[in-house]
């Protein structure tokens, strides 16, 4: 099926800055609430936003196959759940509503009345209701940088590293969208030199730049999916900030893996833009060294070329771009990651997500988390105001941006940005 929404050359009716993430061309799906107090099903063309479940009720979707409550529901699940051909005949539909050269919507003054909103007339909520979560470790640039700080520094990566998608299965319930405050978690940590270990608030409470792709239903219980199928699997892509509690991940990751130091929160952005939209900026990965074992090997361009950066603003001050990054540096691409989570046969199912793991570049300015920035606190970063950062501050609000970027167009996710409470205090009875 042809990717029509995809033309470099449409133009909307709808006002689009030039520099925005979202033209016609994009087309993302999202949730959100009205001023109604109505949740829908959503996507967003410059600064507005479109109610699918108006345009659907409305009659725009005639001859596609949808059912009558698909964009009336609170998450995407169902919606991813019907599959590629028809995520692609809605796009291309609302790609031909929405051009300059359609006058049907256009002129239809008490239609638009119920469809478009401004986006200070709507709250994001989270876009799909997460399952099952897993978390990779995917950047070979991020794997070595953490090999050395805590392991031994010439043999930074793990014999298994090179040969697999390393992964651990991760916490959905503290799975948020953005401007959804967190607070700063307590657990058990080890102080250097102690003997035995304490319990309080992490000192170390670090972000971890990521990208995280969704899932629709994809196999059977003990059904592997093939490397060569699995991005029809693939509904799209979100910014995706996987919080981390250093101190407390430290003491704990041994012998199983993270546990209390990430469960506490991670954020994602509200806008899923999908693997169609993505289309014109694949880029090839890394070159891999061993050769991947056949049921992990590709052919093509599998990564993407999205423009990645993080940014933190102190309470009451300006933000400082702390990292700029890029999500072809992945080792392991979405394709090797799915191909590998699955081939013991394990389903996933619509609305599951998939973080890509913390992504670092070459050079020390794209290193995609404060560990790494400040490493290990011992290069601390100047923020604008003149204070510093090892880590992450109380009350700091760290952002994150992602964007695609050609001579023909801009396609890009918003930005995701969390602040950090202090440790959650109850509320006097």
């Amino acid at each position: 099926m042809p990717l029509s929404a995809n033309n470099p050359n449409r133009r909307s009716w709808l006002y689009v800055n030039k520099n925005s993430d979202f033209p016609i061309q994009n087309i993302p799906f999202g949730v959100f609430l009205t001023k109604e107090d109505i949740i829908t099903i959503g996507t967003r063309i410059g600064d507005t936003a479109i109610d699918l479940g108006a345009l659907h009720q409305l009659g725009y979707f005639e001859g596609i196959p949808l059912t009558d409550d698909i964009f009336l529901q609170d998450t995407l699940n169902d919606f991813i759940a019907d599959g590629r051909k028809t995520w692609r005949l809605v796009r291309n539909r609302i790609a031909e509503i929405f051009d300059a050269e359609n006058d049907t919507l256009k002129n239809n003054t008490a239609h638009k009345e119920t469809i478009l909103f401004r986006l200070d007339e709507i709250e994001m909520q989270m876009p799909v209701y997460v399952g099952d979560y897993t978390d990779f470790y995917a950047s070979k640039e991020h794997a070595t940088n953490v090999g050395m700080m805590f392991r031994d520094p010439e043999n930074a990566l793990l014999p298994n590293w090179v040969h697999m998608p390393v992964g651990y299965h991760g916490r959905s319930s503290s799975i948020i969208t953005t401007h959804i405050p967190i607070h700063r978690p307590q657990g058990q940590t080890m102080p250097e030199g102690a003997k035995t270990p304490v319990f309080g608030p992490s000192k170390l409470v670090d972000f971890e730049l990521e990208m995280a792709f969704i899932t629709t239903d994809a196999n059977e219980l003990g059904e592997p999916i093939p490397i060569n199928e699995a991005e029809e699997y693939i509904f799209g892509l979100v910014l995706f900030n996987d919080w981390s509690a250093r101190d407390i991940q430290k003491w704990e990751y041994v012998p199983l893996g993270p546990f209390l130091g990430k469960s506490f929160a991670s954020s994602i952005s509200p806008w899923i833009v999908t693997l169609d939209a993505l289309e014109p900026f694949r880029v090839e990965s890394p070159k891999q060294n061993p050769k991947p074992l056949e049921y992990l090997q590709t052919k093509g361009k599998h990564s993407f070329d999205i423009n990645l950066e993080a940014g933190i603003i102190p309470k009451g001050s300006k933000e400082t771009t702390v990292c700029r990054s890029n999500f072809k540096y992945m080792y392991w691409n979405m394709a090797q990651q799915l191909a590998h989570h699955t081939v013991n046969g394990c389903p996933v199912n619509s609305g599951d997500m998939m973080g890509s793991g913390t992504i670092s570049g070459p050079t020390e300015d794209s290193y995609g988390s404060m560990l790494e920035l400040s490493w290990k606190g011992t290069k601390p970063l100047k923020m604008k105001d003149g204070t510093e950062r090892k880590f992450v501050n109380d009350h700091d609000t760290v952002v994150m941006r992602g964007y695609c970027e050609n001579d023909d167009v801009r396609i890009g996710f918003g930005q995701l940005k969390t602040q950090l409470l202090p440790v959650f205090e109850p509320k006097k009875k």
